[in-house]
């Protein structure tokens, strides 16, 4: 697990209510509305140069159900993070979702970051033989490899329920909204979500192929979780 050092962090800008409103005043694809609503109500958030980034970690096993009805994620220590692009500029914009980190203090010095897990690396953790023990957790490092499940019916199909679930497109068109799940595995470690950041480096404008400023988006993890 590769660990990186940040000389500073920035200060955040937490959004007030009548911010959030007035986001999602101008309304988008209804198929879409409601779950992108709710995350952008009670996720954490973060926006600038017309582009508002919401993340929300699913906390509680029974919002794995609907999406992963016999193998959930959260039962082998990944937990799902459901994200919200929401573009209000007039210009399609590309995230590079393979570079969106998920970061957490490891000392007082330095900060660890975890990639984000494809579709089929989490079919990979949660059917890799022999399984996992709960009560048997690694602590942080975490471990970079996954060792991989074999391919029959059962790691097709849930292959297939984190590809659809997942962020469906890395474009956002002007005034149009993309959100999906991202998966990280913790091992279990769900108390590292405590100060997490989600750290989005790589966003561009497709018209001109200029950059906009890096996201870093401190979690709020739902009470009483």
């Amino acid at each position: 697990m590769r660990k990186v050092y940040y000389s500073s962090m920035r200060n955040l800008s937490r959004a007030l209510p009548f911010l959030v409103t007035c986001l999602l005043a101008g309304g988008y694809g209804e198929g879409q509305q409601a779950g992108a609503q709710q995350t952008l109500k009670t996720g954490s958030l973060e926006t600038h140069e017309g582009l508002t980034i919401s993340a929300l970690p699913w906390m509680d096993a029974s919002q794995y159900k609907e999406k992963f009805p016999k193998k959930s994620p959260f039962a082998a220590g990944i937990v799902a993070m459901q994200v919200v692009f929401r573009n209000d500029s007039n210009d399609s914009l590309k995230v590079a979702l393979d570079r969106i980190r998920l970061s957490f203090q490891i000392d007082e010095d330095n900060r660890q970051e975890v990639q984000a897990l494809t579709a089929a690396q989490v079919a990979d953790e949660v059917l890799k033989p022999g399984g996992k023990d709960p009560s048997k957790r690694t602590r942080v490092p975490l471990p970079v490899s996954i060792p991989k499940a074999s391919k029959d019916k059962h790691w097709q199909e849930l292959e297939q329920q984190a590809e659809i679930a997942g962020v469906p497109a890395n474009v956002i068109a002007p005034h149009s909204t993309v959100q999906g799940l991202l998966y990280f595995d913790l091992q279990g470690q769900f108390d590292l979500l405590n100060g997490a950041h989600l750290y989005v480096p790589d966003i561009s404008v497709m018209q001109g192929n200029r950059s906009l400023t890096f996201f870093e988006i401190e979690l709020i993890r739902p009470a009483g979780r």
